[in-house]
């Protein structure tokens, strides 16, 4: 199986109200965990698998909860899912719907695969990581098996149960709080992570099932990229994205949200045949022309947007980079320079015409 450290951040989905339940701080917690707060806003982000299960092995020991990660799991549910929950509950039957989860699972979580076998009449439904020496990775498997007893109950009924949950790890508190967040004491130390039910649930039909609807959706999965290994430019360009305004974005602090070594991090960049500079021009060259677009921006601002320290440094880039200056660049866009306080006072007075007719 291809190690992959890429998960969205839609795996956070629900983190912040779940924290604070548990007597934590959320924001607190994500930054001790190196993951920008801000991807509670932005479910599509990605983010490293190994600060996700760092994030859930610190929320363990800081709400003193030894089942932190299942309990999360429980509460999130079906939300962890995002529009793919649509696709697989527009399918005929629960099995139709394990499948296309399967299928379409890496579009979310590159970090684990999601397995459906069946044997002798049982079919087991399994998450297996790719990276299997990550600190926290019991919590993350036991999310997702919290995760999967709430799908299962979605599909085929509220008082489904499986046969037995499955766990590859011992017991990480006491079994009898196991049993009360269940209603079954999990079998530990098991050579798989999921859930082992009855095959003949796999033929249930999905009374709410929507082909058109289902098509709809994978029409608009297949316009997503999967989270693959290969996709590691994409995935620095939106950390800088988000690192650059804070004036952050160095090769030292993106490795250390990856969680690897900035040497690891050159060396695969240039197996891609690009560099982390290169990268680093390229993001600050797709985000200035839509800061320069706005007319009432100094350019104190957009320098500091895109992590310069000063306007000079600023300008010596561009004009590297477009062989003009920012301003003569503005004027070709046939934009004129107001100031901030006019901008204001215009917009206020567009406003209040628009109110008297």
């Amino acid at each position: 199986m291809t190690i992959n450290p890429f998960i969205r951040a839609l795996s956070l989905a629900g983190f912040d109200k779940f924290a604070a339940r548990q007597g934590l701080d959320p924001t607190h917690m994500l930054r001790c965990a190196s993951l920008p707060p801000a991807s509670l806003r932005r479910p599509e982000d990605i983010l490293s698998f190994r600060r996700y299960c760092e994030l859930l092995e610190l929320c363990q020991q800081s709400s003193s909860n030894a089942l932190f990660g299942l309990e999360y799991g429980l509460y999130q549910g079906i939300d962890v899912f995002g529009d793919i929950f649509y696709l697989i509950h527009n399918t005929r039957t629960v099995g139709d719907a394990l499948f296309e989860l399967r299928t379409h699972y890496g579009f979310y979580n590159g970090a684990a695969q999601i397995g459906l076998d069946v044997v002798d009449g049982m079919a087991l439904l399994s998450y297996r990581a790719g990276e299997q020496a990550v600190p926290g990775l019991p919590q993350a498997e036991e999310l997702a098996c919290g995760v999967g007893l709430r799908l299962m109950r979605t599909l085929a009924g509220g008082d489904w149960q499986p046969k037995a949950v499955l766990l590859r790890h011992p017991p990480l508190g006491d079994e009898s709080a196991y049993r009360r967040a269940l209603d079954i004491t999990p079998t530990f130390a098991a050579p798989h992570t999921g859930l082992l039910f009855d095959a003949s649930v796999l033929a249930l039909p999905l009374s709410l099932a929507d082909e058109t609807l289902h098509q709809l959706m994978a029409e608009h999965l297949s316009g997503m990229e999967r989270l693959a290994a290969d996709e590691m430019p994409g995935y620095i360009r939106q950390l800088l994205r988000n690192l650059l305004p804070s004036g952050r974005a160095t090769i030292e602090r993106v490795a250390d949200c990856m969680a690897i070594n900035p040497r690891t991090l050159q060396r695969r960049l240039a197996q891609e045949g690009t560099s982390f500079q290169r990268l680093l021009d390229e993001t600050r060259q797709g985000m200035v022309h839509n800061y320069l677009k706005i007319p009432s921006i100094s350019m104190t601002h957009v320098a500091q947007l895109l992590g310069y320290a000063d306007v000079s440094t600023f300008s010596r880039a561009f004009n590297r980079w477009f062989g003009m200056s920012p301003l003569e660049c503005q004027k070709q866009l046939g934009l004129r320079r107001q100031p901030f306080l006019l901008q204001s006072r215009l917009n206020d007075r567009q406003k209040l015409t628009s109110t008297i007719r």
